[in-house]
């Protein structure tokens, strides 16, 4: 082939020969503008992981971009970095490194979800919050999540599988997480604190919220609750509502101790040795029984 003489050639850029497309760009917004995520299910707590991250930014300043989408009001929505942008003000910093992003609500509950949701650290209601939104946006979104999927297979299932996806959980477990969302806050603070089981709160979950309420006083009172309680009560339930006595009279019934057993045996040769050979068995109990009723006398001197 001849080279044409005079014409230019264009070589690639390293970034394009990296694969790395250069979408956008950071820019210095000032954090006064700025606002939380709506209903943003992630915790920002002031501990000792906090406090490493301000004196990071302190010193190197805020390595990572936010993400931010504009609002209504010309001010700006945190999609991505709350604990960045907490830590910055702690710092006494007036702006923050950021990517300002056109996104629609869901778009945004997705991208607010998947940043955050790898978080070692993460209390089981930031994970079943930040599930229940991701799900609901994906379902406005019309996600067909489902192409790869057997026909049959419910669409809750294809939502909660897609969200499964790239998180190490099974799409049963994303279900468990979700139904967390259904317990009053006491009984999801307990679950935080390690004071009430996962799979037990996912049993409670199924529950009215007025005998949640009664089961937050029992556990308040006795300080456990144990899978058999709620699954008796939860069969009691199906039968019918019921009131918080019966639903005491349940969980007693369930922790009642066995009755100790007291049946007793003696051999035939450790008996005869104390009788006659003449005595019958009718004339070793009657003897048995006037002696220990002389012994029971004696104790209630």
């Amino acid at each position: 082939m001849k080279n044409r003489s005079g014409e230019k050639i264009k070589l690639a850029s390293i970034d394009e020969l990296l694969g790395v497309v250069n979408e956008e760009s950071a820019m210095e917004i000032e954090i006064s503008k700025i606002h939380p995520f709506k209903n943003h299910p992630f915790k920002v707590l002031d501990d000792e992981k906090m406090q490493d991250l301000v004196e990071s930014v302190k010193i190197n300043g805020v390595l990572t971009p936010v993400l931010l989408r504009m609002d209504e009001n010309e001010e700006y929505e945190m999609v991505s970095g709350h604990r960045r942008m907490h830590a910055a003000q702690l710092a006494g910093l007036t702006t923050i490194p950021a990517i300002v992003r056109e996104l629609s609500d869901d778009d945004a509950i997705v991208a607010m979800v998947d940043a955050n949701i790898q978080r070692e650290e993460l209390l089981p209601s930031e994970k079943a919050f930040a599930y229940k939104m991701k799900q609901e946006a994906m379902k406005h979104q019309g996600s067909r999540t489902d192409l790869t999927l057997e026909q049959n297979v419910p669409k809750f299932k294809r939502t909660t599988e897609a969200i499964a996806d790239g998180t190490g959980e099974s799409y049963k477990q994303i279900q468990r997480y979700i139904r967390l969302t259904e317990l009053i806050p006491e009984l999801l603070d307990l679950v935080d604190n390690k004071k009430l089981q996962f799979t037990v709160a996912v049993d409670i979950s199924y529950i009215d919220k007025e005998v949640q309420g009664w089961i937050y006083e029992y556990i308040s009172d006795t300080g456990f609750i144990k899978p058999k309680q709620i699954a008796a009560l939860r069969n009691q339930l199906n039968d019918g509502p019921i009131n918080q006595i019966q639903m005491l009279s349940i969980f007693n019934n369930c922790v009642m101790a066995k009755k100790v057993s007291r049946s007793l045996t003696f051999s035939e040769k450790k008996l005869t040795k104390y009788f006659p050979d003449d005595y019958t068995a009718k004339d070793m109990e009657q003897v048995i029984e006037s002696l220990l009723e002389k012994w029971m006398q004696e104790q209630s001197c």
